[in-house]
């Protein structure tokens, strides 16, 4: 997670990748809106090479990982521990801009409101339920959005957080539209502060949490266009596909014709990425990982990466009927 605030992206700064990216997932047709339940697949035995070689890559003998996917294009998913809590870190950016954006569709903001960063102030770890912090410098909702997405800035979404009346108000949008396992109970600030008294490798912690697979039904949603408008749709994804944190994980395992729209998350012995994955066949995938342990951020951003490549390459190998229907069972 970023602490300074860096400065705020010019308007233009993509590359062509991006632009691309842009087009494809904020333009043209979405699928109508429709329950996404993925099915947990947590043991190897009988189950597809693909999904043994998931199991295999996210064994826990070195910490807690979970993983989710599901291809768009056919409603297919699978799921390692999905089903399991894991630190939500900075991956519930995603939920902290969609619940905005929804204030936005609904008239309560607009995206040229300004609002103060949120600046920390200094305070003893766990002196305090709310973490202090004082009003910065004033920008734009989109400027705070696209410091939140692209480059995890703390001090931007806990101004939106703020404006919006707290965590709380992100959780009730959750749940209002049917995603139970993903929960919101600090500000950035306060989760930074304290972060480290409970180590996810080996407990876990249902505050300020998420289970992989809540996590991809919640991007399914949002690129299905179940929840936002196609402006405030096209606000986050585009912000995804610039995202500049996590060059290890998600990014670095992926070939060069592919296209990734994504969040990370980075807290004490926890890493995660989450996001749109275009293939090169055309297929969308969204996909969750949540990695504890591995000996280190090195570890666990190599394990993200090598899990990112094996659903990648599954997906494109492996024939659609030995995969999990979502919403369905076999």
């Amino acid at each position: 997670m970023a602490i300074a605030a860096p400065p705020v992206l010019a308007k233009g700064d993509v590359d062509g990748l991006e632009q691309a990216f842009d087009r494809v997932f904020s333009s043209g047709s979405v699928r109508p809106p429709q329950p996404a339940v993925l099915l947990p697949r947590q043991n190897p035995t009988g189950i597809s090479g693909f999904e043994a070689r998931l199991a295999q890559l996210a064994a826990a003998s070195q910490g807690r990982i979970g993983v989710a996917a599901v291809d768009l294009s056919s409603g297919r998913g699978v799921s390692v521990m999905g089903d399991q809590p894991f630190p939500l870190a900075s991956t519930g950016k995603i939920a902290v801009v969609a619940t905005f954006l929804e204030g936005v569709d609904q008239g309560r903001y607009r995206l040229t409101d300004r609002f103060p960063l949120m600046m920390p102030v200094p305070s003893a770890r766990f002196s305090s339920a709310v973490a202090p912090v004082r009003p910065g410098a004033m920008l734009s909702a989109e400027q705070l959005i696209e410091l939140a997405i692209t480059r995890s800035d703390n001090h931007a979404t806990d101004a939106l957080l703020a404006a919006m009346g707290g965590p709380q108000v992100v959780t009730r949008w959750l749940r209002r539209n049917g995603i139970n396992g993903i929960r919101l109970d600090r500000d950035i600030a306060t989760m930074v502060r304290d972060d480290g008294e409970i180590d996810p490798a080996r407990r876990i912690d249902l505050r300020d949490s998420t289970t992989p697979q809540a996590m991809a039904v919640l991007l399914a949603g949002l690129y299905q266009g179940q929840w936002l408008s196609a402006q405030s749709r096209e606000v986050l994804l585009g912000a995804m596909a610039r995202c500049r944190t996590g060059i290890h994980r998600m990014r670095a395992a992926l070939p060069g014709d592919a296209m990734v729209g994504h969040k990370t998350g980075t807290l004490s012995n926890t890493s995660s990425d989450v996001g749109l994955i275009r293939s090169s066949d055309g297929r969308t995938i969204a996909v969750a990982i949540y990695v504890t342990g591995q000996g280190g951020k090195p570890g666990r951003d190599q394990r993200i990466a090598s899990i990112t490549r094996a659903i990648y390459d599954g997906y494109q190998a492996e024939p659609a009927a030995d995969l999990a229907m979502i919403g369905g069972s076999r």
